[in-house]
């Protein structure tokens, strides 16, 4: 049925098909290897989300449990966009997860990822902005490092909402032999992080204004009380309202973190969903 199909195809239907086929084989096995179960965690809340700009994305966020309990966070933004920023985006992954498993903190794990892709990424040109969390629930201690990333949003219980300290390094693929340095902060309970990719605060209307940052502060601390889904679902709705019919551009992605009463217990980790 199918050789019929095509035979009163030319070659170059043939070919566009042949596309079409590969490039939602790309997507299959994209969101084979992203979707999962997010972390479980007793006392507090942990959620990502992904809404790539085209079939495929170049977007990365992803959670990884640590023998000594503390849960690993990464979120970064592949240069450019479709089948090659996603190729690039599972080459993140894999230096991640093989980074995570080995290294003590945030700063050695970038360090390690920035090494092991560097060349690749200079060959081709590209680079990868990325910000890597450790949340210690036993101490309630989060500790990050850099390279180039958004810095992620941090809601107070009192309702002040500002960046996390600011801690430098370049993006992946910048310079090599970097030793990307730490910073922690302490949060206490109801305090909300907000990590994000520049989809977010760069998407724009049809008369070509940006969304920015301090839009999406007055969302994210108008609704800080709510659980982290319904944050995102927030923000999502904030983005499209505003853009209205304007085609999205760039990839949009989030991780919220939110730290309840009790000291937080991760239960449970698969891997992170990428929306359909």
């Amino acid at each position: 049925m199918y050789r019929r199909e095509l035979s009163h195809l030319t070659a170059e239907d043939k070919g566009i098909k042949s596309l079409e086929r590969e490039i939602k084989l790309a997507r299959k096995i994209q969101m084979k290897l992203l979707n999962g179960v997010q972390p479980q965690i007793n006392s507090g809340e942990v959620s990502g989300t992904s809404i790539p700009a085209r079939l495929i994305g170049g977007d990365y966020y992803d959670f990884y449990v640590l023998p000594n309990g503390k849960l690993r966070i990464v979120i970064g933004d592949v240069m450019g966009k479709g089948i090659p920023a996603a190729m690039l985006m599972i080459l993140t992954r894999g230096a991640f997860r093989s980074a995570a498993e080995s290294k003590q903190g945030p700063g050695d794990t970038i360090t390690a990822m920035n090494n092991a892709m560097y060349t690749d990424l200079r060959t081709l040109g590209s680079f990868v902005t990325l910000f890597c969390a450790d949340w210690d629930p036993e101490n309630r201690v989060l500790s990050y490092a850099n390279a180039g990333h958004n810095t992620p949003l941090v809601v107070r219980a009192n309702k002040a909402i500002s960046d996390l300290p600011k801690v430098k390094g370049v993006m992946l693929g910048g310079l090599p032999d970097q030793n990307y340095s730490e910073r922690s902060i302490k949060l206490d309970e109801e305090d909300v992080v907000f990590f994000y990719t520049d989809g977010i605060v760069e998407a724009q209307d049809c008369q070509g204004n940006m969304y920015k940052i301090d839009r999406l502060k007055d969302v994210i601390l108008e609704k800080s009380t709510y659980d982290v889904e319904a944050i995102e679902n927030e923000v999502i709705k904030s983005v499209e309202d505003f853009v209205g019919d304007v085609p999205q551009k760039d990839d949009i992605t989030m991780v919220l973190l939110k730290i309840s009463q009790d000291k937080t217990d991760i239960t449970s980790y698969n891997s992170p969903i990428i929306n359909a």
